[in-house]
Parts: structure tokens; C-alpha cells; sequence
């Protein structure tokens, strides 16, 4: 009996050398779409690919010609497909990659160049692909061409496999307790005592009556109760076995825990969420709008795009992207500096370095960014307003604006806590962005207006407003009715909030000054000055018109901490000049 219970723990021994050598999983492994799945203008591999083990995956696309390849986050990829018809790879099934065909547009814009993406890659028929995470949170890849030609749908990932034996440790040590029972069962086995009679004693001694059937009674039960001993032990190393989690060697067996998770797994709808994890919705929900990577890629094509510009003094070279006050005060400048050779060209846009930003993590559009920058030459820093109107759009620069001597940016809030801010609700804050623009062109129109403890004294406030006294008290403007206003363009007024509950508004003026001859006989006189160069006039009977640009950036500060509203920025522009 001892040799088959040793036999048999060696070869669950041997089993589990096997798992460990012979059966061990592969390193990695390969699943891949099907090849009859439908085509359309957009694939999108769904983050529910990556699984749930983490690491880099190995993408490997086949097309039939060019496409571009990107990633981003899963959201903007969604907001950037749109209505299109797309595949969608939504996880594995088995051994292959499970697809889900969705009804749509049949075309889509080329997908390359977006500012959406964490990176992309341009390819040609075949492309692999290291899909890794740049932060945490969930992410896509986007396949497309433009047009309405099919989106790659070959697809194949590789994923390094799970290469765990759990069963390994279990057979090796259950068949080595094994083998020690059939040893301890081989080594107590009974021996027979050797004759001390002749042989006929002896067989008298064991097949003889009376005295003689009574020992050979005594002989079989002990031998009853070794065999009764050696059952029962047999029946707990099973025992042992069937309890050591793995250890089954059916197919399907497992222990009640682990069929109770499974079942529970199956049963409930969503995924558990992490440990920690912030609540769906909130503001720390997911990564910023852009990753530090995406943000010097933009910040580098905006300060192209506008070096290139400035360059030929064309306005029309600012489109893709600058737009609303930064386009205007530009376009003003290449006009004023094509006519006097005398006017200051626009003051350069730096991409690096940056000194502080304003980045927001929700997912809704149009988005805004507050960048600080300050280039080789420039005396203060820079902030750059960067508006993205939808996700097939590129960030365009709206506003550039410099700060004044001598001023601290507010502090920035924490990451994931930047957002929009209502424009005409002051909600904690002691005025509403928009009422703060307004109050601010009111006072540059008539500094009587200015309200005590509302504004704080500013040198760009000081410098308009001493200007506009200096030219309407000057020699020889009597003979002249001389008017200065300023409007407040509300379309282009951003608010964000800063650190400490109060918020950056940035709005854009238009400064208008009207000079007109108070009499019939009266003239105005441009000899000399830049209106000249702009009207080709010297002198005037009817009047001049003059049109300056304002952009500028407001601290608004939170009610009831008792600040003043201040001006930490502005850059003033002539735009034009005409006479009446």
C-alpha cells in the first residue's frame, strides 16, 4: 500500500515542476480583430483594451494606405468622433479583440495636427505601436485618414501575459507531504517474528482450536485497526488537498470563495471604483485639459504662427492661430507700422520659459488656458489667454497682455480646481467679471467715476486717464471739442479662478478719441504726427476719429476680504485713424 501513495506523490510533485516549466504561460501574448469586421471613417481603441493589468501594450495597425494614429483622452477622443460612424474596440472576448460598429456621418476632417492629442503617429500600410499611459486616467487611440476612407480595422495587441502558477507551490508541497506518508506508512508496517518452535508448531500455533483461534482473532483485528488508521489518513491528505486553494486537478473546481467572487463579479453592472478614487463629476476627476507635453507643442505653433506674421505684416498669416483681441491689436500694428516707419512693432509672443499656468481638468467646451511667459528681451512677464472653441479646433491665442511693473500675479489654484467662471454673477466675488470690465472703462472715460475702495490706483488707470487730461488741456484745444471714451467688447471678457477664491478677468477696450474744430473756420492740425502718416491729411475742417485697442487683466478679489479690484496687466494698440 506504501508504494502507491509514494508513487502518487511523485507525481504531483512532477505535476507541479511541469506547471512551472512545460505549461507555463507565455511571456506574452496576441489577440486581434476578426477579419470580416466592418469598416468606417474612424476606429477608436476603447482604454477597456489595456485591461486591467497595466503596462505598455504593443499596437500593430495594418491599412491600406496612409492614417493617422493618436491618442488622447478617452473624452476628447469621444467629443472629436462626434457623430461620425466609427468601430469601436471595446475590450477582448476570448482570444480576439471585440468590436462594436456605431451608425454615423460617413466622413470625418484629417485627425492630424490637433491639439487633442498626447501624441500621433503618421503611417503608411503596417505601424506598431507602444501604447503606454501618460498619466492616470483613461485613454484612446484614434485611427482615421480624413474623408470618408475607411479607418484600419486589422488590429492586434500584445500584452505581456499573466505568467503566475498558483498551482505550482500547492502540488509541490502536497506531493511531497504525499510522498512522506507513504514513507511513514512503508517504515511502520508489521513484521513477522522469526520461529522459535519447527514448522508444524508453528502452523499448529496459527491454524490450531481454542487457545490458538483466539490469538489469530487478536492478529486480524490489529491488522483491521492499521488498515481503519491508514484509510483515515488517506481521507485527510484528501481533505488537505481539496482545501489548499488550486489544488483540484478537475477542471472547473475551485473553492467556494473564489466561485462566490465570480458570481458577484458577473452579477453587478459597473466596475468597483479604486480606493481613493475621486467621485465621477468632481474636479479632480481627471487629468488637465492638456499634459505639459500638448502645452509646448501649442504654445510653440502659436509663437510660430505669430513670429511668421509679424514677420510679413500680414494679418491674414495670424489665422490658425491667433484670434479676437490678440488678432486686432496685431492687425493694428502691422497697419500703423506699414505707413510710420516710426511706430514700435508688437511686442514678440514667447513660448518659453513659462512661469506659471492656469490649466483645466473639465471636460466641456470652449476651453481656456493662462499662460506666463517672459522671452529673451522682455522686461515683464507675459500672459497668454488661449481659447479652444470645440474639439476639432486648435487653441488659438485671444489675448496677450503684459504685466505691469512692479505687480504679483495672484496665486494659481490648485490643479484640477481651474474652470470658466460666470460672467454676469458675482457669485463670491465683490464684482462680476463682466461688471469689473465695465467699471474699468467707465473710470478711463470720466476718473470722476471711480468709486473709493472698488479700484486700486494702477499705472496703466494713471498713465490713460493723465493722457486724455494732458491733450484736452493742451495749448490751442480750445479750438477744438476734444472727447475720450472707452467700451467694453463683452463677447471677449474670460474670468478663472485663482487661489484664493477671487479670479483673473481678462477683457478687451476700444478707446475712442474725437477731436472736431469747434468752429466752421477752425482746422485741426496733423502735421508731423502718426495721424498724418494714417490719413495721408495734415490738417483737417471736419475732424479726426482715433481708434485704440486696450487689452487688459483684472484681479477681482473674493467678497468680504475687503481688497480692491486691481489692474496687473494691459497693452494698449492705435488701430486706426480717420477723418470725419
Amino acid at each position: 500500500m506504501a508504494v502507491p501513495i509514494i508513487v502518487a506523490g511523485l507525481v504531483l510533485m512532477l505535476l507541479g515542476i511541469g506547471v512551472r516549466t512545460i505549461w507555463k504561460p507565455a511571456e506574452m501574448l496576441t489577440i486581434g480583430t476578426v477579419g470580416d469586421t466592418r469598416s468606417a471613417p474612424v476606429t477608436v481603441i476603447m482604454p477597456a483594451v489595456r485591461g486591467e493589468q497595466g503596462g505598455d501594450l504593443e499596437v500593430t495597425v495594418e491599412g491600406d494606405g496612409p492614417f493617422t494614429l493618436a491618442v488622447g483622452r478617452s473624452s476628447d477622443v469621444e467629443a472629436w468622433v462626434g457623430d461620425a460612424a466609427r468601430v469601436s474596440i471595446i475590450g477582448t472576448v476570448g482570444d480576439t479583440l471585440a468590436t462594436h460598429y456605431t451608425e454615423g456621418e460617413p466622413t470625418v476632417p484629417d485627425p492630424g495636427g490637433s491639439d487633442l492629442w498626447v501624441s500621433e503617429t503618421s503611417a503608411a500600410g503596417r505601424v506598431s505601436y507602444r501604447w503606454s499611459e501618460p498619466v492616470e486616467g483613461d485613454w484612446s487611440i484614434l485611427l482615421a485618414t480624413g474623408g470618408d476612407v475607411p479607418a484600419p480595422t486589422e488590429i492586434s495587441v500584445t500584452r505581456p501575459n499573466d505568467q503566475s502558477t498558483p498551482l505550482a507551490l500547492p502540488l509541490l508541497v502536497g506531493g511531497a507531504l504525499v510522498v512522506v506518508l507513504g514513507l511513514a506508512v512503508l517504515f511502520s508496517a508489521p513484521r513477522g517474528r522469526p520461529g522459535r518452535g519447527t514448522t508444524g508448531r508453528t502452523a499448529s500455533a496459527v491454524g490450531g482450536q481454542g487457545g490458538g483461534s483466539g490469538r489469530s482473532g487478536v492478529v486480524s483485528s490489529t491488522i483491521a485497526r492499521r488498515s481503519s488508521t491508514l484509510v483515515i489518513g488517506l481521507a485527510g491528505a484528501g481533505s488537505l488537498l481539496v482545501a489548499a486553494p488550486g489544488l483540484a486537478l478537475a477542471p472547473g473546481v475551485g473553492t467556494t470563495a473564489s466561485a462566490s467572487d465570480s458570481a458577484s463579479a458577473v452579477a453587478t453592472d459597473e466596475p468597483p471604483l479604486a480606493t481613493g478614487a475621486p467621485s465621477p463629476g468632481s474636479v479632480a476627476s481627471g487629468p488637465p485639459v492638456v499634459l505639459d507635453s500638448q502645452l509646448e507643442r501649442i504654445l510653440a505653433a502659436v509663437a510660430v504662427t505669430v513670429a511668421d506674421a509679424d514677420a510679413a505684416a500680414d494679418p491674414a498669416r495670424l489665422a490658425p492661430r491667433v484670434d479676437a483681441a490678440a488678432r486686432d491689436l496685431r492687425a493694428g500694428a502691422y497697419a500703423v507700422g506699414a505707413k510710420d516707419a516710426a511706430a514700435a512693432p508688437p511686442v514678440p509672443v514667447a513660448a518659453v520659459p513659462v512661469l506659471l499656468e492656469m490649466i483645466p481638468t473639465g471636460v466641456q467646451w470652449p476651453r481656456t488656458l493662462v499662460v506666463l511667459t517672459q522671452g529673451a528681451g522682455n522686461p515683464v512677464p507675459q500672459a497668454l489667454v488661449l481659447e479652444q472653441e470645440s474639439a476639432r479646433e486648435n487653441y488659438r491665442l485671444i489675448s496677450a497682455v503684459q504685466m505691469l511693473p512692479e505687480v504679483t500675479f495672484p496665486t494659481p489654484p490648485p490643479p484640477g480646481a481651474t474652470g470658466p467662471i460666470p460672467l454676469d454673477e458675482p457669485g463670491a466675488l465683490t464684482l462680476a467679471p463682466q461688471e469689473a470690465i465695465t467699471a474699468l472703462a467707465d473710470v478711463l472715460s470720466d476718473p470722476s467715476v471711480r468709486r473709493a475702495g472698488v479700484f486700486e490706483e494702477d499705472p496703466f488707470t494713471g498713465t490713460i486717464t493723465g493722457v486724455q487730461a494732458e491733450i484736452s488741456n493742451a495749448p490751442g484745444s480750445s479750438g477744438a471739442t476734444v472727447s475720450f471714451s472707452h467700451s467694453a467688447q463683452d463677447q471677449q471678457t474670460r474670468a478663472l479662478p485663482t487661489g484664493d477664491g477671487g479670479a483673473m478677468v481678462f477683457g478687451y477696450l476700444t478707446q475712442t478719441y474725437s477731436s472736431v474744430p469747434s468752429s466752421a473756420a477752425g482746422r485741426l492740425d496733423l502735421d508731423g504726427t502718426v495721424y498724418e502718416s494714417l490719413t495721408g491729411e495734415a490738417t483737417s475742417r471736419t475732424g479726426i476719429d482715433v481708434i485704440r485697442g486696450e487689452a487688459v487683466m483684472m484681479y477681482v478679489p473674493p467678497a468680504g476680504s475687503g481688497d480692491a479690484v486691481r489692474v496687473v496687466g494691459a497693452v494698449q494698440q492705435l488701430l486706426s485713424a480717420e477723418l470725419r
